[in-house]
């Protein structure tokens, strides 16, 4: 949370001189995070991390336009943003189909002559994303494309354009993402109409939460006013209904970290943790979705993406802050507030960030916010010559939250690095044409091809297009709407 200065300094001069854009993902390596939001902060570095003669504060300025945080699908939109701005090249710090992604939308967006670059040029994958490109998802949607009603598939905006290209060529294909899934979903249905067939995938636990979601909705008796308040206008209890049984999930997706959030973990959050603020990602387990669903209605969880999870905890310490600050004033006893993280433990970084703004615009002395990690049981062991005493094996050995030690960390995002992003910056100031750091430009599977007749490239990103339409205009596109139903009628 206080990186070195030196660090932020060399990374801060080093952007200048390069006129390079960085987008990373919230499940960054922590150290990298830190140095880049200092970065990112005109009052952070003004004030406090770099000293006032080092960067002028233009310099600064734009140093705040070249570096964002956020989920997948802001990536690209912060990546458009600085190449408006006069970037020359991105640096894009996630896993391969994040890279390729960004690449395709400025490619949309009359950018394409900027290169993104990735930190290595080895291969990042995702285990989520490799899910869908196996024969047996090929083989579901197959099936699924001779429905005898009209269907439609919605996947998960966390693939390869390679996946969404060839879905595209099988049934009609709109992306998603764990903000605007449920969304598009009630929209689809009330759209198209009741009968429409929606295939999900490939995260097998977050289709099934959708599910599990609906059920509970109806289970808990919304009468068809609040669900059409709350959720939808063109939704009641039947049309709900409707859908529920209408969604197929493939069944063969997940994400390795937040596999982890199975029986073990729920098993102690229920036991010593029912105090606690709950939160949890779309892409858990269903055990550990259960939980936070159930304290969401009582207003003390959060079900959702990376978004929705800070922007959560962000709120109830904020109410918090103000009610103790028009309550007690400057007098008055401590306040913690607990929060269970279930999701990836690179978040925490750019939750302490929020918390700690809101503490300190509040002038709040009395509240705090502890974050807690959950680890799977097994990295568990007690220290020799004192069984009381449990600790992590990765942490006692210098790791800190390590995959070694348990944490939900992703080792394939932990391959971006201060480092390695360093390295590319170093090749694109004294190097830009060489070979080395031409094999960090994202994986081009899909370049020079074509797919029934249509460039592949086009073919993938129109999915993310269709969702942004959606997005915009809270309609599906009609483009999108007769290909289904001329499908069903062919």
């Amino acid at each position: 949370m206080n990186p070195d200065t030196e660090a932020v300094k060399g990374l801060a001069e080093s952007l200048d001189k390069a006129k390079m854009g960085v987008v990373a993902h919230y499940y960054m390596d922590v150290e990298l995070q830190g140095v880049l939001q200092a970065v990112g902060q005109v009052q952070a570095m003004c004030q406090s991390t770099i000293p006032d003669d080092t960067l002028r504060m233009q310099d600064i300025n734009k140093m705040c336009s070249r570096v964002a945080i956020a989920d997948s699908l802001a990536m690209g939109d912060h990546a458009v943003r600085m190449c408006r701005d006069g970037v020359t090249s991105i640096a894009c710090l996630g896993v391969d189909f994040m890279a390729e992604s960004v690449a395709a939308i400025l490619e949309h967006n009359g950018f394409g002559h900027i290169p993104v670059y990735r930190a290595t040029s080895r291969a990042i994958g995702c285990s989520l994303a490799e899910s869908a490109e196996r024969q047996s998802y090929r083989a579901w949607l197959e099936m699924a494309s001779r429905s005898e009603k009209p269907a439609l598939h919605v996947v998960y905006i966390n693939t390869s354009l390679e996946t969404k290209a060839v879905s595209s060529t099988l049934i009609p294909t709109i992306t998603c993402t764990s903000s605007n899934v449920l969304k598009t979903l009630l929209q689809a249905s009330a759209q198209i109409g009741p009968e429409l067939q929606i295939y999900y995938g490939p995260d097998t636990y977050m289709g099934e939460n959708l599910v599990s979601m609906l059920d509970s909705i109806i289970l808990y008796g919304w009468d068809d006013e609040r669900i059409s308040s709350e959720l939808h206008p063109m939704h009641n209890r039947q049309s709900l209904q409707q859908l529920r049984d209408n969604i197929h999930v493939y069944p063969n997706g997940n994400c390795v970290v937040h596999h982890m959030f199975g029986s073990d973990v729920v098993q102690v959050v229920r036991q010593r943790y029912q105090d606690s603020f709950i939160t949890a990602h779309l892409e858990v387990p269903g055990e550990m979705f259960q939980i936070a669903m159930e304290k969401s209605l009582e207003g003390k969880g959060i079900v959702g993406s990376t978004s929705d999870i800070l922007h959560f905890i962000s709120k109830k310490v904020e109410e918090a802050a103000v009610e103790d600050r028009q309550i007690h004033g400057s007098t008055g006893s401590k306040r913690r507030l607990r929060f269970v993280l279930g999701t990836e433990a690179g978040m925490v970084t750019s939750i302490v960030r929020s918390v700690q703004r809101i503490l300190s615009d509040n002038s709040s002395t009395h509240i705090e916010a502890e974050i807690i990690f959950p680890v799977a049981s097994e990295a568990v062991t007690t220290v020799e010559g004192d069984e009381t005493l449990s600790i992590v094996p990765g942490v006692s050995g210098g790791e800190g939250c390590s995959t070694a030690g348990g944490c939900a960390t992703c080792p394939f995002m932990k391959m971006n690095n201060l480092d390695s992003l360093t390295d590319v910056l170093s090749m694109v100031n004294q190097t830009p044409d060489s070979l080395i750091l031409q094999g960090h430009l994202p994986p081009q599977r899909l370049k020079g091809k074509l797919l029934n007749g249509k460039s592949a490239t086009e073919l993938g990103s129109e999915p993310i297009q269709y969702m942004r339409h959606f997005m915009k205009e809270k309609a599906l596109p009609e483009a999108l709407v007769q290909r289904v139903r001329k499908c069903f009628t062919n």
